[in-house]
């Protein structure tokens, strides 16, 4: 087959080839592979790809061509497709060239238009800022990956090879691409079960952002003392022995930790360098499963094994299809052996994650797992970038989502579910269906009755508990770590507080325009439609909900939408007007629209005053607040309130109770609270000495009655000197 270097530099498109030994090199994998048919598609991106970025160069200096042909050559090392490999070659004419979508849909089909589409970025669109713009992007590439896993691969050997060649960009620049390389792409690589990726993102990335402590750890690597290298050669002798003996067909290769994972665990579990690298590693690739099991057996035989750190990859995969056994040993030598052990297969996709697919023609059920567990990450996601509120709220729950440590969980029915670490019933909820997360009571865990903050640990069985009426609340976004949790919770509680901040603002501006003898019936269309026009929302509904939540008063709406249109200032009665006005009752089940202030705890039955605060909305204060006289400095702020008659859930109250210093005393007084119905939030000594002690409790209570039944039980124990609400 001939090269590509002599048909490009004679086209008469072209200024002479900026490559040519990259190009040869390039076909010369490709010839090993494909057809030479699709290695001249791939010479045909080439050269246009060429042409439309002649003239432009790299921050080293060198042609820019150069990036995407590299591109291209990491692909190649993992047999991708004609394709593939003519999108990495033109993945950013898009961006940076007069090149149209079109043009490659019609020379190389919409498959390879598609790709390159997915992998370019959206710098031809406005944001408020850097970080906006790369969430925005990442959003559009993810949401372009679960149309064609291949996007991805394309954007890893990008991200890779800008990585490789990092040290010619301004050290800000530098740091910034290292910090989103280790907080995005590596997991990402890890995700998709790209070992081999991920490993060299995150020992480039870790180079880039603390180059003195990775030469000084590397130099460490390099420089081990004899005495472990003849340790570790010995081990590896006395492994390879054994398995031999056992009539096992093997491959052996010793594991050196990289300068990333060393850093990462010194930093993580506060260990020194020599502590760290006290551990021999080695990896076992059998031919098969049986014979994986039969090595394991070998290996333990020969030295004892940790109790408690045996590790069963391949019966339950990790979610990213990954799969082997692992180990740790006692060795003769006083340090512990680490022995991974695997097939050929599973060797591959630990190496090559989804990549294995395309250089494993023959794949098994290991590789076509990768690609179906990958395709299921990928349909969550965008399920959650559909409810996420933005892109930086989506890139927030995805990073969530890329922790590296799981826990695998059983449906009573078998079906093995993988949640991030410190998931909870809440999280597997949600996991199973967005429905069955909302509406979540509790959960049997191995059969024992749970709540839904309750964490969870591998290998329970979870059963989930729900109810028709059950609705999520604000507190479980403190309880749920998974990202796909957290994103439905959000979307639930935002509807909820739009419709709540409608009804809200619309009582609240009803009141203000009664006090000045209109209402909103009788304000002309056009009136209205204007003002909405003028504040630049979209229809009434966002203006109640605008007035609701603060960011407007409801009293100056009332007056510009009662005024005749040449009245241009504002009525110095208005306030005295307002607050004379009828009171507005609330139930506080205004979720989103209606706090409570934590400076006095208000509950039903209390006399209450409102306080829009912007943002947030009304926060209610007790009439006898001590911050009462500071905030009626801001009258046309104040919002006049009352409790509705129907008022139900628990509100937080405090209180003080002064008792003798006995054994015993604190557990006498939550007894107490504990028989009138209430719960305790939390409790603390705020003074204590040989006779008396002042304890503060936070406690629940429905209304006023409720808390008066509490403090007369508290105030009957004959421990007790006093007891008063705070």
């Amino acid at each position: 087959m001939s090269h590509l270097t002599p048909v490009l530099t004679t086209s008469p498109t072209l200024a002479p080839d900026p490559c040519p030994e990259q190009v040869a090199q390039l076909e010369q994998r490709l010839a090993g592979y494909l057809p030479p048919e699709q290695v001249a598609q791939v010479r045909r991106a080439y050269r246009l790809g060429a042409a439309a970025h002649d003239g432009q160069t790299r921050k080293s200096g060198e042609a820019y061509i150069t990036h995407p042909v590299a591109v291209a050559g990491i692909l190649a090392d993992l047999g991708m497709d004609a394709e593939t490999l003519c999108a990495a070659i033109l993945h950013d004419v898009l961006e940076d060239t007069p090149i149209a979508r079109e043009r490659i849909a019609e020379d190389f089909g919409e498959a390879v238009a598609e790709l390159v589409d997915g992998v370019t970025k959206l710098d031809r669109i406005r944001f408020r800022d850097r970080q906006e713009a790369a969430a925005e992007s990442f959003r559009k590439m993810l949401m372009a990956m679960a149309r064609d896993l291949r996007v991805i691969l394309i954007k890893l050997a990008d991200r890779l090879h800008n990585m490789r060649t990092l040290d010619s960009m301004a050290p800000d620049a530098r740091r910034r691409i290292a910090r989103e390389t280790l907080d995005i792409y590596a997991p990402i690589a890890q995700r998709l079960g790209m070992n081999r990726f991920k490993s060299e993102l995150q020992d480039l990335g870790f180079r880039a952002l603390h180059p003195n402590r990775y030469r000084i750890i590397s130099r460490r690597i390099q420089s081990q003392p004899v005495l472990r290298r003849e340790s570790m050669a010995r081990i590896e002798a006395a492994i390879a022995q054994k398995l031999t003996h056992e009539g096992l067909t093997h491959r052996l290769v010793g594991r050196v930790k990289s300068p990333y994972s060393i850093y990462q665990k010194m930093e993580s579990e506060h260990k020194s360098f020599d502590q760290v690298m006290d551990v021999f590693g080695f990896r076992v690739v059998v031919g098969s499963v049986m014979q994986c099991y039969h090595a394991l057996g070998a290996v333990h035989s020969l030295y004892k094994p940790l109790d408690a750190r045996f590790r069963d990859f391949i019966a339950i995969p990790k979610a990213n299809g990954y799969q082997s056994l692992h180990t740790l040993l006692f060795s003769p030598f006083g340090s512990p052996i680490e022995v991974q052990i695997r097939t050929d297969e599973m060797d591959l996709v630990a190496e090559r994650g989804i990549a294995a697919h395309w250089l494993y023609k023959k794949a098994g059920v290991a590789t076509n797992s990768a690609q179906t567990r990958a395709h299921a990450w990928l349909s969550g996601l965008l399920e959650s970038q559909q409810a996420a509120g933005s892109s930086l709220e989506f890139l927030d729950n995805v990073k969530v989502d890329l922790f590296p440590d799981e826990v695998y969980l059983f449906s009573p029915k078998g079906d093995i579910l993988s949640l991030p670490r410190n998931a909870t019933v809440l999280d597997y909820a949600y996991a199973v269906h967005t429905d069955v997360g909302d509406h979540a009571v509790a959960a049997r865990v191995d059969k024992k009755l749970v709540p839904l903050r309750t964490r969870l640990q591998s290998g329970q069985t979870v059963e989930i508990i729900t109810a028709p009426s059950a609705t999520p609340n604000p507190s479980w976004l403190e309880w749920v770590v998974s990202g796909r949790a957290r994103t439905a919770v959000r979307h639930f509680l935002k509807h909820l507080q739009h419709e709540d901040a409608i009804e809200l603002g619309h009582r609240m501006l009803d009141r203000a325009l009664e006090a000045l003898d209109n209402s909103l019936d009788r304000v002309p269309p056009a009136r209205l439609e204007a003002y909405l026009a003028d504040n630049r929302l979209r229809r009434l509904e966002d203006l109640l909900s605008e007035i609701a939540l603060g960011n407007r008063m409801a009293q100056t709406v009332a007056q510009a939408l009662s005024r005749d249109a040449d009245a241009a200032d504002a009525d110095p009665a208005l306030p005295a007007a307002v607050a004379s006005a009828e009171k507005i009752l609330v139930t506080g089940a205004e979720r989103g629209v209606l706090s409570f202030a934590n400076c006095c705890h208000p509950i039903p039955g209390d006399e209450i005053m409102g306080f829009l605060s912007s943002g947030k909305g009304i926060v209610v204060h007790r009439l006898e607040c001590p911050n009462v006289p500071e905030l009626r400095k801001s009258p046309e702020r104040w919002v006049p309130i009352a409790w509705d008659r129907e008022v139900q859930g628990d509100y937080r109250a405090g209180l003080r109770v002064e008792v003798e210093n006995k054994p015993g005393v604190l557990a006498q007084v939550a007894a107490a609270i504990a028989e009138a119905h209430s719960n305790i939030d939390n409790v603390e000594y705020q003074e204590r000495d040989l006779r008396m002690a002042v304890m503060h409790f936070s406690i629940e209570v429905k209304h006023r009655k409720h808390l008066a039944d509490v403090i007369r039980r508290v105030r009957r124990l004959g421990v007790v000197v006093g007891v008063q609400r705070l």
